[in-house]
């Protein structure tokens, strides 16, 4: 994993290839199984949002006091977009939980 964010820092491709050689350098052994794996499951991830969401794990705050509903005008495209930022979460979220079954 550190591997792919040191290349993905470096602005290199995110490939088995590179993540072999990043491991090899550092002396240990590359699973081919492992890297082959790691490389799929970050070709769907936005890396640079994951580690954002990574490093706002935090306590979460108090809700927020009820706001006035939306008119019936606005509504449908606020759910249109709640929607779409649900799944793409969703996405993220499932991407990052088999990243971690990866080391697990």
């Amino acid at each position: 994993m550190h591997a792919a964010i040191l290349l993905h820092k470096a602005g290199k491709p995110v490939n088995e290839e590179n993540l072999t050689n990043v491991l090899t350098a550092a002396g240990v052994t590359a699973d081919l199984v492992r890297v082959k794996a790691l490389v799929a499951s970050l070709a769907e991830v936005n890396i640079d949002e994951a580690l954002k969401a990574a490093t706002t794990f935090a306590p979460v705050a108090a809700a927020p006091a009820a706001t006035p509903a939306p008119t019936a005008e606005a509504k449908p495209a606020g759910e249109e977009k709640k929607k779409k930022e649900e799944e793409e979460k969703k996405k993220e979220e499932a991407a990052i939980e088999g990243l971690g079954a990866l080391f697990g």
